[in-house]
C-alpha cells in the first residue's frame, strides 16, 4: 500500500509540474504577443502622427534608443521634394552629421525654431534633379573657389556640406552673381594650384599637421596675448573687447583639444586603415566602433571654432578698426582675419576630403573581410 501510495504521488507530482511549466509557457507567450502587439501598435501610432501632425515628428516622446532609427525611417519614406519636421528639446546638430554620413547630401536641414527650450527642424529630401555639388565638393574639385566663397564670407570649411542656395540664402546673398563667378572661373583656363583631393591620405594628414595644426600652434599664443593687451588697454572706450578677449580664450580651449585628439588617436587610426587598404592587409576595427562616429566629433568640434570666429567677427564689424586703435589693435585683427582664413582651409580639407574618404575606405575594408 505504502508503494501504492508513493506511486500515485510520484505521478500526481509530474502532473503538477506538466501544468507548471505550461502555465509559465503560457505566460511567457502572453508577454511576448503583448509586448509584438504593443511594439505594433506604437509604429501605427507613429504613422498615424505623421498624417495627422502635418509631418511633425515629436522626438521627445521616443525612447533615446528609438529616435535616429525612427528619424531615419521617416526620412526614407519620402519621396523628392517631401519634408517633415521634428521637434526636440536640444539641437539635433548630431544627427546632421549622421544623416549627412549614411545618407550624403540628399537632404536640405532647415531650423525653424533655435532653442533655448525648444527646436524645430524642417528634414526635405531632395529631388533627384536637385542634387547638386556641396561647397566642399566644389572647393575640393577646384581650390581656386574658395577665394570666390571667401569674398562673400561663405564658410567653406565648416558650411562645406551645404549647397551653395542654402548659404547663399542664409547671409541674404545673391546666389546668382556667385553662381556666374563661379562659372567664370569654370570657364577660365585652369591655374596650377594645390590638388588636395588627389594626394594619399596619409600624406594629406602630414600636410595637414605641419600647416594647419603648425599655424595654430604658432599664432593662438600671440593671438590670445594681444587679445589681452588691447582689452586692457581700449575695453572702456571699446567694451565688445572684453567678450572678443573671453571668445579667443574659448577658442584656444576648443581648437587645442581638437587637434590633439586628431594626432593621438583619430590620425594614427586612418594610417592604419590606409596602410590596410593599400597592402591589402586585415584590419581590426577601433574600440570606438565606426570611424563616423569620431569623425561626426571632430566636425561638430569645428564648428564650434569656426562659430567662434564668426562672432567675433560680427562684434568688430568685420574687423573695422576704430579711429583710436593702437599699432596692437590693428595687429590683433590682422591677426585674427588670417586665422580664420587659415581655419576655414584647415576644417575644409578635414570635413571636405579627408573624413569622407576615410569613411569610404572604412566601408570597403569591412566589406572585404565580411566575405
Amino acid at each position: 500500500m505504502k508503494g501504492c501510495s508513493l506511486t500515485k504521488i510520484i505521478r500526481l507530482t509530474d502532473v503538477i509540474q506538466n501544468k507548471i511549466k505550461y502555465l509559465y509557457t503560457f505566460i511567457i507567450n502572453f508577454i511576448r504577443n503583448f509586448a509584438e502587439g504593443n511594439d505594433k501598435q506604437k509604429t501605427h501610432q507613429l504613422k498615424k502622427m505623421k498624417k495627422t501632425a502635418e509631418n511633425i515628428l515629436d522626438v521627445t516622446v521616443l525612447e533615446p534608443s528609438k529616435k535616429h532609427p525612427t528619424i531615419f525611417a521617416w526620412f526614407d519614406e519620402l519621396a523628392g521634394g517631401e519634408c517633415f519636421i521634428i521637434h526636440n528639446d536640444h539641437d539635433p546638430k548630431p544627427l546632421y552629421y549622421q544623416m549627412y554620413g549614411e545618407r550624403g547630401g540628399v537632404f536640405n536641414w532647415e531650423y525653424l525654431e533655435q532653442g533655448p527650450k525648444w527646436w524645430k527642424v524642417r528634414i526635405t529630401k531632395r529631388r533627384h534633379d536637385e542634387t547638386q555639388q556641396t561647397i566642399g565638393q566644389m572647393v575640393a574639385q577646384d581650390a581656386r573657389k574658395a577665394e570666390i566663397f571667401r569674398k562673400y564670407n561663405i564658410a567653406y570649411g565648416s558650411d562645406g556640406k551645404k549647397i551653395l542656395n542654402e548659404a547663399a540664402k542664409e547671409r541674404g546673398l545673391d546666389v546668382t552673381k556667385i553662381e556666374q563667378e563661379l562659372q567664370q572661373l569654370d570657364r577660365s583656363k585652369y591655374a596650377e594650384a594645390a590638388k588636395y583631393n588627389e594626394l594619399d591620405l596619409d600624406f594629406l594628414i602630414d600636410y595637414i599637421i605641419q600647416t594647419h595644426h603648425g599655424h595654430v600652434r604658432r599664432q593662438i599664443p600671440t593671438i590670445r596675448e594681444y587679445a589681452s593687451k588691447v582689452m586692457v588697454k581700449h575695453a572702456a572706450g571699446h567694451p565688445e573687447l572684453n567678450k572678443i578677449y573671453k571668445l579667443v580664450e574659448e577658442l584656444y580651449t576648443e581648437i587645442s583639444t581638437n587637434i590633439q585628439k586628431e594626432e593621438l588617436i583619430l590620425f594614427p587610426y586612418i594610417k592604419e586603415m590606409v596602410a590596410a587598404a593599400r597592402n591589402n592587409i586585415p584590419f581590426a576595427q577601433s574600440p570606438f566602433g565606426s570611424v563616423q562616429q569620431p569623425v561626426n566629433m571632430m566636425e561638430m568640434e569645428h564648428e564650434a571654432a569656426c562659430s567662434l570666429l564668426k562672432e567675433i567677427r560680427r562684434l568688430s564689424l568685420n574687423y573695422t578698426l576704430p579711429e583710436d586703435s593702437c599699432e596692437s589693435y590693428h595687429h590683433l585683427y590682422d591677426l585674427l582675419d588670417g586665422f580664420e582664413h587659415d581655419l576655414q582651409q584647415h576644417t575644409h580639407l578635414e570635413n571636405n576630403i579627408l573624413f569622407p574618404k576615410t569613411v569610404k575606405i572604412e566601408k570597403q575594408l569591412t566589406s572585404k573581410q565580411a566575405v
